[in-house]
């Protein structure tokens, strides 16, 4: 709470306008009760219209002060508490974008999604409204109680005994509906996480006929909220036959004293009147603030999830861009040790060492989870190596599959960076992107979709290439880079990158052979170490894990081909297979051990 009300004093100057208004709205509340009572005297035993008149201007003015101050100030607590969610919704989401990338590995983004949209709400509005309506009620609350001490203190010391039964009612309902109000926030963060998955990957989902399915799964989600509602509800209906209860008996008190004090003349029947008024505006004061305070209870429980992701430390400091003076390009593995936050028993890379020279081209192949894309993630700084070293002498990144913003070809290929539209058109042209880019219909300011919705899988592939190119990297890692595109593109682009890259360091992971046997050096990675290193027909040459890699492709795609004749002391298969079937001879091994590593 004390959290919460820290965001409320960066906008004091609104809350004060608020108070303000709040205060003289209170204050001319008080005053109504105490000329009704005046009223109903002047009709029932003066009969004057004089006096009539007098008490009845008396409550037009105080009510038309009274709605005037309600608006303003309903006005200013909405707009300061709409500012104070703007300032809670950046924080969480600053926090969140500097979070490593382990912690979105151990989140689902729509329970993410879920904080940010729906506990923010809540713990705005609930604030906005409970604050609010808790001061006025507490401004009310002490007027009406001076007024009745005034009128009659002996039936003032009856009514007051209702105060701590309500503030001891209020406290143990308020700690209880705190503990379902952090269980519902859950259970609906659960909900829009079901909701965000499906919706994100509904053409798998109808794919497999899974509408019903899916279906199922989402309202048991919604049930599971509806239960801990249910809970709350009847909660709630329990405190309020304890308030109304003994509200009911002290009003029965007050009316048997009140009509005694009457009959024996030590009080007056329009005073009596005016009393009982106070009375119900105190225990109505009383009831809302009840009501209030689970209500703020409601927005502690919201506000836990928020506070502690706000609050969260990344494993990775990022500081804007690790960009040091000078880069040549070199890339060095030392004794590299690593294993996945989420799953810390499962070791991914042993001991593994390379080098990748400055201007080299070096390839990462190897079976499915040998660990190849565990080397591009850790190059990115996505996670820190257990143990070892990586050092690095600007590195743009080209991925297996391309993410593209819901914004035009333009902005998603100058993501991220100051560039001229001629950069862009270049890189395009670079990445054979620029032929289908200006065949659409706003050309290069074409919305792509939501994450490139709007295009096939090699222009994404190219847009995103194009997006790496622009940036003119020391750096580039190619994960999969041209795995989607046709073998035309794909030649295209290489010749691209291997003249436009010259001087340039970089580290590719590919399943086409046409990509790998032009690197200058090929790294066989298999669990997790490095088992062989040298050049295409080098590895060829000698029996190991590529060798059998190849071999093992050509036996499952081509069956029919004619079996090659292994001479004593020459290469484990042909070196120079036909280029056509050399194309696709790593296709299965190569892009099974891609997609293994697509959801890390």
């Amino acid at each position: 709470m004390l959290r919460l009300l820290q965001y409320c004093k960066k906008e004091w100057l609104w809350h004060l306008s608020g108070f303000t208004f709040l205060f003289v709205y209170s204050v001319t509340r008080i005053f109504i009760p105490y000329y009704t009572g005046q009223v109903i005297a002047t009709v029932v035993e003066t009969k004057s219209y004089d006096n009539l008149h007098q008490a009845v201007y008396t409550m037009t003015v105080i009510s038309l002060v009274s709605g005037v101050c309600a608006g303003f100030r309903g006005g200013s607590f909405e707009y300061a508490y709409s500012r104070v969610a703007r300032s809670v919704r950046y924080d969480l989401f600053w926090a969140l974008v500097k979070q490593d990338v382990a912690f979105f590995d151990a989140h689902k983004t729509g329970e993410i999604a879920s904080r940010l949209a729906s506990d923010c709400q809540t713990m705005s509005d609930t604030v906005a409204m409970n604050v609010n309506v808790f001061l006025r009620n507490v401004v009310c609350l002490v007027g009406s109680m001076l007024f009745m001490m005034t009128l009659s203190w002996r039936l003032s010391l009856i009514t007051f005994i209702l105060v701590p039964i309500i503030f001891v009612a209020s406290k143990i309902f308020g700690t209880y509906y705190d503990y379902l109000s952090e269980k519902t926030q859950n259970n609906v963060a659960q909900s829009n996480d079901v909701a965000e998955e499906v919706i994100s990957t509904m053409r798998t989902v109808r794919s497999f006929a899974c509408e019903n399915y899916e279906g199922d799964r989402f309202y048991q989600r919604l049930t599971d909220t509806l239960n801990v509602t249910r809970t709350k509800a009847i909660a709630y209906v329990g405190f309020l036959w304890v308030s109304e209860l003994f509200q009911t008996f002290i009003v029965v008190a007050v009316l048997w004293y009140g009509g005694h004090l009457v009959l024996v003349g030590r009080l007056k029947s329009d005073l009596l009147v005016s009393f009982l008024l106070y009375q119900m505006q105190m225990a109505d004061n009383l009831r809302q603030m009840g009501e209030v305070w689970t209500g703020l209870m409601q927005s502690v429980g919201a506000s836990r999830k928020v506070f502690e992701y706000i609050d969260r430390e990344p494993t990775i400091q990022h500081h804007g861009k690790l960009k040091p003076e000078r880069l040549a390009g070199k890339i060095e593995f030392k004794n590299v040790h690593f294993a996945y936050p989420t799953r810390p028993q499962l070791p991914i890379l042993r001991d593994l060492s390379f080098t990748a020279e400055v201007g080299q081209t070096v390839a990462l192949v190897g079976p499915s989870g040998s660990g190849k894309s565990s080397c591009i993630a850790l190059l990115e700084n996505f996670y820190l190596a257990n143990a070892g070293q990586i050092l690095i002498d600007g590195i743009a990144l080209v991925g297996q599959e391309p993410i593209l913003f819901a914004r035009s070809v333009a902005e998603n290929i100058a993501y991220g960076c100051e560039v001229t539209e001629q950069d862009v058109v270049t890189s395009s042209q670079m990445a054979n992107a620029h032929g289908f880019i200006v065949q659409t219909t706003q050309q290069y300011q074409t919305n792509v979709g939501e994450k490139g919705s709007q295009m096939s899988g090699g222009q994404k592939q190219r847009i995103a290439i194009a997006r790496a190119l622009v940036r003119q990297p020391a750096i580039l890692l190619l994960d999969e880079a041209t795995s989607a595109l046709d073998t035309e593109s794909e030649s295209v682009v290489q010749e691209a990158i291997s003249k436009n890259l010259e001087g340039k360091t970089v580290i590719m992971i590919a399943h086409r052979l046409s990509t790998v046997e032009k690197a200058d050096k090929i790294i066989v990675i298999n669990k997790g170490v490095v088992e062989q290193q040298g050049t295409h027909e080098e590895l060829l040459r000698q029996p190991g894990t590529y060798a059998t890699l190849v071999q093992r492709q050509m036996l499952g795609d081509h069956k029919n081909a004619p079996k090659a004749i292994k001479p004593s002391g020459e290469s484990a298969i042909p070196v120079s297979p036909p280029h056509s079937t050399a194309r696709s001879l790593l296709g299965t091994s190569f892009s099974q051990s891609a997609s293994s590593f697509q959801s890390k």
